[in-house]
C-alpha cells in the first residue's frame, strides 16, 4: 500500500475539473484547491477507490463531491447515482449545500435524507428524481425498507467520517446499506484517522484503494495554539465566559447533553449569547442553534462530540474542552474543529485537580507537552491565551526514573 502526501496544489482545471464546475467554483470565490483536494481528485476522476485521511475542515466535502458529480449519469425516479453516507444530520444538511449548487451547473439534483424530518417530504424527492442522495444510515435504511429508493444504479459511494460512522456505532448499518449497491461502482472512504474498525470497511468493500493522506508535522495539531488550564469547578463557567468575551466564536465541548444545557444556561446567566446543541433538541431547535452559531448572533456553541460533528463553520476562533476529553481521538477531532481551511486557532482545556494522568496520556500521544497552568478567572492572561507562552515540559527516560525539564518554546 502506498500512502501518498501533499502539501501544495494546482488549480482545479489542472486536476481535471471541468470548466463548468471550475466556473461555479471560481464564483464563490473558491480558487485555489486544498492539500486533501490535490491528492485525491485526480485519483477519483479516474475511477479509482480512494482512501482519504484528513481532518475535519480539510476540504474533503469537495475532494470527493467534484469527481461525484463529473462522473456520474443522469438518474432514474427512486435511483439515484451517487450516495454520500454521513454520520449526523447536520452533516448531511451541509453537504447537500455545498454540492447542489455544483451539482446544478450539470443538470443534477441533491437530496439530503436524515431523521428528524418529516420522512413523506423525502420520498417525494426521491421520487422525483435525485442524482445524488447524501443520508445518514438511519434514515435510509428506513427509506429502502420502504422501498422509497433503491441502490442497483448507483455509480459511486462516498463513506465520509468514517471513523465518527465507527464511533457512533453505525458499521452494522453502513454494512448493510453497501450489501445492497449491487451495481458496479466506485467507493470513496474519508476518516481522520484509519484505525481497525474503519479498516474492516477498507477490505471488504473497496477494491484495490489508492490512500491518499495530507502531510502534518504532529497528529493534527500543528495549526491551532494549545493552552492547558487547571481550573476549579466551580471556577470554571466564568473562566469559559472570559475566554469567550475576548474572542469570536467560541465552541465549548462537555460529555454529556445535560452537562451541555447547564453550562450554557450559566453562560447567559454570566451575559455570554450562548446556545447547546445535542441530541435531545429536535430538528428546528438545532437548525436556530446553529444559524444562530454562523450568522454571529450567538457567540458560545455548547455542545456535546455527536452534535459538533456536523458544524461546518470555517471561522471558529476558539475551541474549549469543558474536563479533560476520554481519548486522544476525541481530542483531535475538537480540535479540528478550528484551524479550518488553513487558518490558525486556539484549542483551551479545562481540567481538575483530578485529570492530571489523564492530561499527561492525551499529551504524550499528541507531543503537546505543556504546562499545565493554574488559573483563576480574574487572570488577565485568559483574554487572549495567545500572547503569552506556556512552558514545555519535556520527561526524558532516565535509568532512575522520570526528570522534569521545562523550556520555552513558541508553538506558532
Amino acid at each position: 500500500m502506498t500512502i501518498q502526501t501533499a502539501r501544495s496544489a494546482p488549480t482545479f482545471g489542472e486536476l481535471g475539473v471541468s470548466p463548468e464546475l471550475v466556473g461555479a467554483l471560481d464564483a464563490d470565490g473558491i480558487r485555489k484547491p486544498f492539500p486533501i483536494q490535490s491528492l485525491v481528485i485526480p485519483d477519483a476522476l479516474s475511477g479509482h477507490d480512494v482512501c482519504g485521511q484528513a481532518k475535519t475542515g480539510s476540504g474533503k466535502t469537495l475532494a470527493f463531491g467534484l469527481p461525484l458529480l463529473e462522473r456520474m449519469g443522469r438518474s432514474d425516479p427512486r435511483r439515484p447515482r451517487g450516495l454520500v453516507l454521513v454520520p449526523t444530520r447536520e452533516l448531511c444538511i451541509q453537504v447537500a449545500e455545498v454540492l447542489r449548487p455544483l451539482a446544478a451547473t450539470r443538470g443534477h439534483t441533491v437530496v439530503p435524507v436524515f431523521g428528524g424530518a418529516p420522512l413523506r417530504g423525502q420520498r417525494e424527492a426521491l421520487g422525483r428524481g435525485a442524482e445524488v442522495v447524501v443520508a445518514t444510515p438511519g434514515r435510509l435504511i428506513d427509506l429502502l425498507e420502504r422501498g422509497a429508493v433503491h441502490l442497483d444504479r448507483v455509480e459511486v459511494v462516498v463513506i465520509d467520517e468514517a471513523d465518527e460512522m465507527a464511533d457512533m456505532g453505525f458499521l452494522p448499518q453502513l454494512q448493510s446499506i453497501l450489501r445492497r449497491v449491487t451495481s458496479p461502482h466506485q467507493t470513496m472512504l474519508f476518516s481522520a484517522t484509519l484505525d481497525n474498525r474503519v479498516q474492516i470497511l477498507v477490505r471488504n468493500y473497496m477494491a484495490s484503494p489508492v490512500h491518499r493522506r495530507v502531510e502534518s508535522d504532529t497528529v493534527t495539531v500543528d495549526t491551532s495554539v494549545h493552552r492547558f488550564l487547571r481550573v476549579h469547578a466551580l471556577d470554571m463557567p466564568k473562566v469559559v465566559a472570559r475566554i469567550a468575551a475576548g474572542a469570536g466564536r467560541t465552541l465549548v465541548f462537555c460529555e454529556t447533553k445535560r452537562a451541555c444545557d447547564r453550562v450554557a444556561r450559566q453562560l447567559r446567566d454570566l451575559g455570554i449569547r450562548a446556545q447547546a446543541i445535542h441530541g435531545d433538541l429536535d430538528q428546528a431547535r438545532r437548525n436556530r442553534a446553529l444559524d444562530g452559531f454562523s450568522r454571529g448572533r450567538t457567540s458560545v456553541l455548547v455542545a456535546t462530540n455527536v452534535a459538533a460533528r456536523g458544524i461546518d463553520v470555517d471561522d471558529v476562533d476558539v475551541v474549549v474542552n469543558y474536563g479533560a476529553p476520554s481519548d486522544v481521538t476525541t481530542y483531535l477531532h475538537r480540535s479540528g474543529r478550528t484551524a479550518r481551511a488553513g487558518r490558525d486557532g486556539l484549542v483551551v482545556t479545562l481540567v481538575d485537580w483530578d485529570q492530571t494522568d489523564r492530561i499527561r496520556r492525551l499529551q504524550k500521544a499528541t507531543g503537546l507537552h505543556l504546562e499545565v497552568v493554574k488559573m483563576f478567572s480574574d487572570d488577565p492572561r485568559l483574554d487572549d491565551l495567545t500572547t503569552w507562552q506556556p512552558d514545555e515540559v519535556t520527561r526524558p527516560a532516565a535509568p532512575k526514573g522520570r526528570t522534569r525539564h521545562r523550556r520555552r518554546r513558541r508553538l506558532l
